[in-house]
């Protein structure tokens, strides 16, 4: 597939289905392409239709059976989207280590493809708001689906959630107090059963 140059063009790589309920046009908006005018088209389109059907397939959507409905906050962006974000300091890293993350239609150094997509668990944050509840989540996805980061945020413990060819396995926080790692293969944690973190979360 060719990128998209038309509305008729866009209209049907919106439509391309990536998993049972999502969609690639679910996956296209972003405040920084609205706000600076920029398309956030793929110059590669088949690279991040299967790097969303993976992602899609394999995480948010035995996430949303589990949990209800994920709201996606960001998603895709394109290689001038994402480098606009970064050189105007809007919390996107480099063009090359997005590569493989929120860039989907392209490969990482090592020719790995992977997706990233910042959601929200409405069901999830709406119930659990306090101190570390974050970590319920982030432990329960751990155990129970192939990701390969975890990113987590303070506003309504929104994550960065990837799926990735190779995955790292690594859970990382950006909330205060509990900035760092939850966890990454080698840490004591890593391993084995938790689901006394995260017990009783399901709707």
């Amino acid at each position: 597939m060719k990128k998209p140059l038309t509305v008729a063009q866009l209209t049907e790589f919106g439509r391309v289905q990536l998993s049972r309920t999502f969609f690639m046009r679910d996956f296209l908006y972003s405040d920084i392409a609205e706000i600076y005018r920029i398309s956030n088209l793929p110059d590669d389109p088949d690279l991040a239709i299967a790097a969303g059907t993976r992602l899609c397939q394999d995480l948010l959507e035995p996430l949303q059976d589990a949990f209800g409905r994920i709201a996606i906050r960001s998603a895709y962006r394109s290689a001038e989207v994402n480098a606009t974000g970064h050189a105007k300091g809007h919390n996107c890293a480099s063009n090359e280590r997005n590569a493989a993350h929120h860039i989907w239609d392209q490969r990482d150094a090592r020719g790995h493809m992977g997706a990233t997509a910042c959601i929200v668990v409405p069901s999830f944050a709406n119930r659990f708001d306090r101190p570390g509840d974050w970590k319920r989540l982030a432990w329960w996805v751990h155990d129970h689906l192939p990701y390969s980061t975890m990113e987590f945020f303070p506003v309504r413990w929104a994550c960065n959630l990837s799926w990735h060819e190779a995955p790292a396995r690594m859970i990382f926080s950006h909330v205060p107090n509990d900035r760092g790692y939850l966890t990454k293969p080698g840490m004591d944690n890593h391993e084995g059963d938790h689901s006394a973190e995260w017990r009783e979360i399901l709707p």
